[in-house]
């Protein structure tokens, strides 16, 4: 799979509105939860490098990938990792801050999601060319944050992470966010050796139908 631009992740997750994160604790359960999830027709994902041999669990999830998933790679802090996220097979990268691996990633023509939590960061990060920003930990600031923070700047591409649940949906949506990265409330312990992969799927299902109840 090949990798995408910053226009067109910024296409697709204005389309889909919705990344699961996978911050697996193991190759196969990741993999295996990865696969789950894109039949329920969660499609865009972000695999963790903090998952020991993430690169791994990268290369096997885009190696049988239908055409329509979008995968890559998250907490990548370095050019280093950049590379060798992108040799396994991730398409896009998503960073905890605004690291030396976003203006690398942005010069190597590689789709970009940097975490930021002020308006100053906000602007850094979209002035830099990401495709949108990732506003973490966003339980901790809340939809009025991005309403506030839309009002000077109506374009900006902010992206909710940390403690999006499905109640909080509606309110950031509102509040004009432009997606959601969700982890744990989607995720639960399907990435983990003996998760639940049935509830994974309902999980899907529930957050897909609360991100289009609200388009």
């Amino acid at each position: 799979m090949t990798t995408v631009d910053d226009a067109q992740l910024r296409e697709r997750v204005g389309a889909d509105r919705l990344v699961a994160i996978l911050r697996g604790t193991d190759v196969d359960a990741t993999v295996t939860a990865a696969r789950t999830l894109i039949g329920a027709g969660v499609t865009t994902l972000e695999i963790t490098l903090t998952l020991q041999d993430a690169e791994e669990a990268i290369a096997q999830i885009t190696a049988d990938a239908p055409a329509e998933a979008l995968i890559g790679a998250g907490t990548v802090l370095t050019a280093a990792d950049v590379d060798r996220a992108v040799d396994a097979g991730a398409q896009f990268i998503v960073t905890p801050t605004l690291t030396a691996s976003v203006e690398y990633a942005i010069g190597q023509g590689i789709g970009v999601l940097p975490g930021v939590y002020t308006p100053t960061e906000i602007q850094r990060g979209l002035d830099l060319g990401a495709a949108a920003v990732k506003l973490f930990p966003a339980s901790a600031l809340g939809p009025g944050f991005i309403r506030a923070v839309r009002d000077p700047f109506p374009g900006a591409r902010i992206i909710p992470v940390g403690g999006v649940g499905l109640e909080t949906i509606p309110g950031f949506l509102d509040a004009g966010a432009f997606g959601f990265g969700v982890g744990g409330p989607l995720v639960g312990d399907a990435a983990r050796p003996g998760g639940d992969l049935r509830a994974l799927a309902e999980r899907a299902a529930a957050f897909r139908d609360a991100v289009r109840a609200t388009s």
